[in-house]
């Protein structure tokens, strides 16, 4: 990465685009499998898959979090002209991926029906749930590499890698879905056994990046520093409690659900869940598109740089806010008719489906301006204000405006309670901003 003599706008867009179209193309893995499970198993089928949701984002959050940190101290170390140190940080973070894989592995097949039941498995979908589990657990180790891999390829300058690696994962997937759902019955332990296969090859098709001349960062010997180990979790806080707080929110979400409304509206959120992601993830796309470049400037000093970077990062997540908004709006009907057959029987649930779709939609309008105010401050290492505005949009006040608006409402106002969620964080984080603004242009000033 060199940002000598280039434009700072135009680097900007070269490194967010793809960092998108990354995301979008990983959103695309469990939308084919919830597609392909739907029609080619049932309905009923589509709820195990959303009840594994936070595992799947657990695992991811991991990833995440180690990625992320790990980025951000391999951007700061390459603004200081410091290659060996940005390798040794790469390559301990590559070791501890694999410890982590291991243990989650191990930790879910030593009890796989309590670990379903804890997840929230019914009678009615306790197989299902098991099944999927089978196929998903041996792979925790691809999902968990895959994307620490996706995430320093890019801090490494080729974020066009990440793109056509993912991608090519994608339609890996979408063809072992067909092949082992439709084709051969095997369910959704096939959907599962897919998705996994699909994360192993992008593994290996990033380890020629890696092992190859092109690039910076690579694999070297190197002495465990546990002071590396506390400083990637301690900056990659923010994304893994971004991504993880998805699942600890579905985890709460299917319970309300069950416990206010029915079966039928837990076939809807699952529905939800999906354009949710893309949202956020498309939010996500545009903060750790811009990471590097942040941490980069950070790390050579060049401030004023940083500032810009966060001022085109907002207006980036306006502009797909307003984008993503539209479309939910307006064709909300045919999004949900992805999932659920356009059949007379099944007219009520789409119709409901769809009305809960419009309402859940409302809170991606400030999803962006919460998620890429947080990226920025990680990439600062001021990774206490993002980790609070993460716990806060995605945990904490999500929660209190769940058990609010159930006690106001009652069930109804489970749909609402993100809208208010955001809003609220959306004051902590102009606060946040403000504040660190301020002792930024008092610290100049000395």
């Amino acid at each position: 990465m060199d940002l000598e003599g280039k434009s700072l706008k135009g680097m900007f867009i070269k490194y967010i685009i793809p960092s998108i179209v990354a995301q979008w193309v990983y959103i695309l893995y469990t939308v084919v499998d919830g597609i392909f499970v739907a029609r080619g198993v049932g309905e009923m089928a589509l709820t195990a898959v959303n009840i594994i949701t936070p595992f799947t984002l657990g695992m991811f959050s991991l990833s995440i979090t180690m990625a992320v940190g790990a980025s951000t101290i391999v951007a700061i170390k390459l603004g200081e002209k410091d290659e060996r140190g940005a390798k040794e940080v790469f390559s301990q973070n590559i070791l501890l991926n694999i410890i982590v894989s291991v243990v989650v592995t191990i930790g879910v097949f030593l009890n796989l029906d309590g670990f379903a039941r804890f997840l929230g498995a019914t009678e009615a979908n306790m197989l299902y749930v098991t099944e999927y589990l089978k196929g998903l657990a041996p792979f925790a180790f691809s999902f968990i590499l895959s994307y620490s891999f996706e995430m320093l390829v890019k801090t490494d300058g080729f974020p066009q890698i990440a793109v056509w690696v993912v991608t090519a994962g994608s339609a890996l997937n979408i063809f072992l879905d067909w092949l082992l759902v439709i084709v051969f019955p095997f369910g959704v332990y096939g959907a599962a056994f897919a998705t996994g296969v699909s994360n192993t090859v992008v593994i290996l098709l990033y380890l020629i990046h890696f092992f190859g001349k092109k690039g910076t960062i690579k694999f070297c010997s190197f002495k465990w520093r546990w002071g590396y180990v506390w400083r990637i979790f301690r900056n990659g806080l923010s994304s893994g409690i971004t991504d993880f707080s998805s699942g600890i929110i579905v985890f709460f979400f299917n319970r309300a659900i069950i416990q206010y409304l029915n079966e039928e509206s837990l076939i809807a959120y699952t529905i939800v869940t999906y354009v949710q992601c893309l949202a956020l993830y498309t939010m996500v796309g545009i903060s750790q598109g811009y990471q590097p470049l942040i941490g980069y400037c950070f790390g050579a000093g060049e401030k004023k740089k940083c500032r810009a970077l966060l001022k085109y990062g907002i207006a980036a997540a306006l502009v797909f806010t307003v984008l993503i908004v539209g479309v939910c709006e307006i064709f909300a009907r045919p999004i949900v008719t992805m999932f659920i057959a356009n059949t007379a029987e099944n007219s009520a649930l789409i119709d409901y489906s769809a009305g809960v779709f419009r309402i859940f939609s409302l809170s991606y309008l400030f999803i962006g301006l919460n998620v890429v105010p947080s990226g920025y401050f990680m990439s600062v290492e001021e990774s206490s204000y993002a980790s609070i505005i993460s716990t806060s949009r995605g945990i904490a006040a999500l929660l209190i405006f769940l058990v609010l608006f159930i006690l106001i409402w009652g069930g109804p106002g489970i749909w609402w309670s993100p809208l208010a969620a955001e809003a609220a964080t959306l004051i902590l984080t102009v606060y946040f901003l403000i504040r660190y603004e301020n002792r930024e242009e008092k610290s100049c000033a000395l």
